[in-house]
C-alpha cells in the first residue's frame, strides 16, 4: 500500500469517527482546488462558494458510505462536479441564448489561429509558421512573474470554454495526472489531451498578446 493510500485510509477512518482535525486537514488540502474547479462550472464566485460548501456537507453526510472504489480525492471532487453541474443547469435557465457556448470547447476549432501559418501554396514553406510562438526563455523573469502578467494568465483561463478550463485547472494548476482527470470528468484519454492542448494554446496566445 502506498503512503498516499495509507494517508487516505487513515483520513477516512478519522472522518468516520467525527475527528474535526481530520476534516480541517481535508479542507486545508482541497478547499482552494475545489473552488477553482467550481468556477469553471458556475458564473459567479458567490455561487462557487456555495457549491464548495455543499460539497463539504456532502462529504460529511456521505463518508460512512464511501466504499473506496476511487481515491478519496476523486470522490470529493466528484461530489463537487455533480453539485456544480446541478447549479450550472439551474443558472442556465436564466442565461440568454447568445451567451451559450459549446461545453466541449468546440468540436473542430483549431488550437492555433490558422492565420499564424503560411498558405499551403507558399513557394518555399507551405504550411509552416508565419508567426511562430514567442520565446519566453529570453524574457526577463520579472516580466513573466509580474502582477499584470499573472492577471492576464488568470483572465485567459477564465475565458476558456468550460471543459477546457476544467482540464487545464486540474492538470496545470492543481497537478492532477491525466488518468485522474479522465476518471473525474469522464473523458477519454484522447479527448483529455485535445482539450488540454487547446486550452494551453489559447492561454499561450493570450500571454503572447499581453507580453508582445
Amino acid at each position: 500500500m502506498s503512503t498516499l493510500e495509507l494517508d487516505e485510509r487513515n483520513l477516512c477512518a478519522a472522518l468516520r469517527r467525527g475527528d474535526e482535525t481530520a476534516f480541517a486537514e481535508l479542507v486545508s488540502r482541497y478547499h482552494a482546488p475545489l473552488r477553482r474547479l467550481a468556477l469553471s462550472y458556475v458564473r459567479t464566485a458567490a455561487v462557487a462558494d456555495e457549491v464548495v460548501q455543499e460539497t463539504w456537507l456532502g462529504v460529511i453526510r456521505g463518508i460512512h458510505s464511501f466504499e473506496g472504489r476511487s481515491s478519496l480525492k476523486t470522490w470529493i471532487f466528484r461530489i463537487l462536479t455533480n453539485t456544480a453541474k446541478t447549479r450550472a443547469a439551474r443558472e442556465a435557465r436564466t442565461v440568454p441564448l447568445s451567451a451559450l457556448v459549446p461545453a466541449g470547447g468546440g468540436g473542430d476549432e483549431p488550437a492555433v489561429d490558422p492565420d499564424r501559418f503560411l498558405d499551403q501554396q507558399h513557394p518555399r514553406w507551405p504550411g509552416h509558421w508565419a508567426s511562430p510562438p514567442a520565446r519566453w526563455d529570453v524574457l526577463p523573469e520579472e516580466h513573466l512573474a509580474g502582477r499584470e502578467t499573472l492577471d492576464a494568465l488568470k483572465a485567459a483561463i477564465e475565458n476558456l470554454p468550460s471543459k477546457q478550463r476544467q482540464v487545464i485547472v486540474l492538470r496545470d494548476i492543481d497537478g492532477w495526472q491525466a488518468e485522474e482527470v479522465c476518471e473525474l470528468l469522464e473523458l477519454s484519454d484522447a479527448n483529455q489531451r485535445v482539450l488540454l492542448h487547446r486550452a494551453r494554446s489559447k492561454v499561450r496566445q493570450a500571454l503572447e498578446d499581453h507580453i508582445g
